[in-house]
């Protein structure tokens, strides 16, 4: 695989040099070496929590160095602010996005460097740039759309149309790919080629060994905080780079022994819903999912299973249609009633819905039962109690720091986020587990990880129903495959016999026969 390359070997544009950063006693980075080149496509590799976006909130003046040099474009600087960063051309895109949800795409571009008409912002004029600026590196975005309103997909185009508005040439880019289907990937890989071929030069950060070898023309690893090694992509294969971040050897392969489906736990029929903007977008779609097998939804972003899941959910009403949970009717139930009636769910926005980010760890293990004998008496909440319940999960499930349980969510990796999640959703045991893209931002170890457990649960009897746009997981880990298109199932495959041409053909639209 492997990209065109634009690099130019003489022209180094970011060296930092020795980056230390501590936050009290916890070492984040430990002495870390970076060169980036001009043109070049830089990977940053490492498991959740390595410290990797730390080492890049430090170039990009979110965090000062406790300790090392940093140099761009050849001169000694102290970045003090983003501000600053984006001043010397370095420009960042969060892995969870930093937007004006009220605001439309035009407005959050251009925010802080509106064009000016005399005193008042001249939004004609911005709304031409962005779409000059969008059309320039292949990007589609609705210049009106309001942040709230749209995928994740374009919210990421958008952040990266920000930065490219704000004059920067070197693109730190913080797990671009967690969020986004298998078509936008590739077009994300576009996008970055258009880029270098422009002169920009990019660091990924990233823990997704295909991509890096699609995208990337070096890799550098980081381990629990310290340097481990810089490598040529082409001269390495994933194996090689897997074992380098996680220190040991991984299975790619889930295990999964046969098992014979019991009742319908899950059943929609003739599901009808309109989406953000009142669009029809749910058109009779019909499901099954029985106790003690995986059920797969897979389909490209935007054909309606986030509005799918939302009803399931409670977040969303849909028009008409029938839900049931063993018989019972859940159609248009609130969250609470879904969940007490045995459903529940890892979202796919985790901070949207998934965590009260100012909570603690401990807090967010509870957050559905802290009204339950166990963890609370007459109103007062048992703080032992749910602490030592926090404590277990924290180790059970490797969230990291191990002694994360009084911190606040927020100040978690992402990927330790998700872990602390799924502990929470899994630990509830309920007969039905929605999994929305699960493994979003988790690394090969934590991936294999979350994998055992899903598996798990099907083990123990209990529906699952696996809604992710990587179609690797939903093939390995699904004993049946629905295909959603234009708001209904197209299709349906054993998960065993599934192949992946006929999974894509059938997710664009396209007829099989079989």
């Amino acid at each position: 695989m492997g990209r065109v390359g634009h690099m130019d070997k003489d022209n180094v544009v970011i060296a930092m040099r020795d980056i230390v950063k501590k936050f009290g006693d916890f070492v984040a980075n430990d002495h870390i070496n970076l060169t980036v080149h001009k043109g070049e496509v830089h990977a940053i590799l490492g498991e959740n929590g390595a410290g990797k976006s730390t080492l890049m909130n430090v170039l990009y003046g979110l965090y000062r160095p406790t300790s090392g040099q940093i140099e761009v474009k050849g001169k000694p600087v102290s970045i003090n602010s983003p501000g600053h960063a984006i001043e010397l051309g370095i420009g960042m895109v969060h892995q969870h996005f930093m937007l004006v949800q009220p605001f439309t795409v035009t407005e959050n571009i251009v925010l802080g460097m509106e064009p000016k008409k005399g005193l008042t912002v001249d939004l004609k004029e911005a709304r031409r740039k962005v779409v000059e600026l969008s059309e320039r590196y292949h990007m589609k975005v609705d210049p009106d759309a309001k942040i709230e309103d749209i995928s994740v997909g374009m919210q990421q185009r958008v952040e990266i149309l920000k930065v490219l508005y704000r004059g920067a040439d070197i693109l730190i880019l913080d797990e671009p790919t967690a969020s986004l289907t298998p078509q936008e990937i590739s077009e994300l890989i576009d996008i970055i080629g258009h880029l270098t071929a422009d002169g920009k030069s990019i660091i990924l950060i990233t823990h997704k060994l295909k991509e890096i070898k699609a995208a990337a023309d070096t890799c550098t690893i980081i381990r629990q905080g310290k340097y481990i090694s810089t490598v040529d992509v082409e001269k390495v294969n994933e194996n090689e780079l897997a074992s380098m971040m996680v220190g040991r050897d991984v299975t790619f392969k889930v295990e999964k022994k046969p098992i014979t489906p019991g009742e319908v736990v899950l059943e929609v029929k003739d599901l009808k819903g309109k989406d953000y903007r009142g669009v029809q977008i749910l058109k009779g779609l019909n499901l099954k999912v029985r106790q003690g097998e995986i059920v797969g939804l897979a389909g490209v972003d935007g054909n309606g299973q986030t509005e799918f899941v939302e009803i399931l959910t409670g977040l969303r009403k849909a028009d008409s249609g029938e839900v049931h949970l063993h018989g019972k009717n859940v159609f248009n139930a609130t969250p609470k009633e879904c969940f007490d009636s045995g459903i529940t769910s890892i979202p796919a926005d985790r901070q949207k819905y998934g965590l009260v980010l100012d909570f603690t760890v401990a807090e967010n293990l509870i957050l559905q039962n802290f009204n339950t004998e166990e963890f609370s008496s007459h109103g007062i909440l048992k703080k032992d109690k749910i602490e030592s319940h926090a404590k277990e999960l924290v180790r059970k499930f490797d969230v990291r720091p191990a002694d994360c349980e009084n911190r606040p969510a927020g100040t978690l990796s992402g990927g330790n986020q998700q872990k602390v999640i799924i502990a929470r959703e899994i630990t509830n045991d309920s007969e039905l587990l929605i999994a929305v893209n699960p493994t979003r931002g988790l690394d090969v170890g934590a991936i294999e990880f979350v994998h055992r457990y899903l598996v798990e649960q099907r083990n123990k009897n209990k529906a699952v129903l696996l809604v992710s746009f990587e179609l690797d997981e939903i093939m390995s880990l699904s004993d049946r495959i629905e295909v959603i298109f234009d708001g209904h199932i197209s299709g349906s495959v054993v998960g065993s016999e599934a192949d992946e041409n006929e999974l894509g053909l059938m997710m664009a639209g396209g007829a099989v026969h079989g």
